[in-house]
Order: structure tokens, then sequence, then C-alpha cells
């Protein structure tokens, strides 16, 4: 039948076969790893009873709704631009003298 020796000798059967096998055999290995890696975070992001019994999910649109009331209620007319430091600029000296021009009385034109 077949020849033992032909076999051995083929080199399909020497590197092709074992190299199926580990890239087949890999694939179905690092499965299951990452199934265990989605798994474990799916369990470490679960929230306790009591902090998911606090979150509530019919009243997060009334705080959107809230939060959108206060924003009409401000007045965006005359709001002013204020530049922060950069980041070579030491921020309490810039800060001194942002206080410093906001005492000083504003000249009209």
């Amino acid at each position: 039948m077949f020849n033992l020796r032909a076999l051995q000798r083929n080199k399909t059967v020497k590197y092709g076969v074992p190299m199926l096998l580990l890239v087949v055999g890999g694939s179905f290995g690092l499965k299951e790893f990452t199934q265990i890696r989605y798994d474990a975070q799916r369990h470490r992001k679960r929230l306790d009873p009591e902090l998911e019994a606090q979150v509530n999910v019919k009243r997060q649109a009334t705080i959107l709704e809230e939060e959108y009331e206060k924003l009409q209620q401000v007045n965006l007319d005359e709001w002013k631009n204020i530049r922060g430091p950069r980041p070579w600029e030491d921020s309490r000296e810039y800060q001194e003298q942002q206080r410093s021009r906001q005492s000083k009385p504003e000249k009209e034109t």
C-alpha cells in the first residue's frame, strides 16, 4: 500500500501538514483566549445591584431637558472671551495680569 519512507521524504507531508495544523489549531486557540478576555471585561463592567438601582434610565432624559432649560436661561449676548495661559507662560503671573485688567475700568471710545 503506502510506502512509509516515501511519505517521510515528501516535503508537503513533512512541512506543509504541521504548518497547516499550527495555523488552524492556533486560530481555534486564539478564539478561546479572546472569548475569555471579553467575558472578563464584561464581568468587570457589571454594576453593583445597589448602584444599578440608583441609575435610572428614564431619569436621564429628564436631566437632559433640565440642562437644556438652564442653557436657555444663560445670557449669551454679554459673554467675554478670556484667553488662557500658554504652556510656556507662568499661569500665576497670567492670572494676576487678568485680575488687574478686570479690576481696571474699561475705557469707552
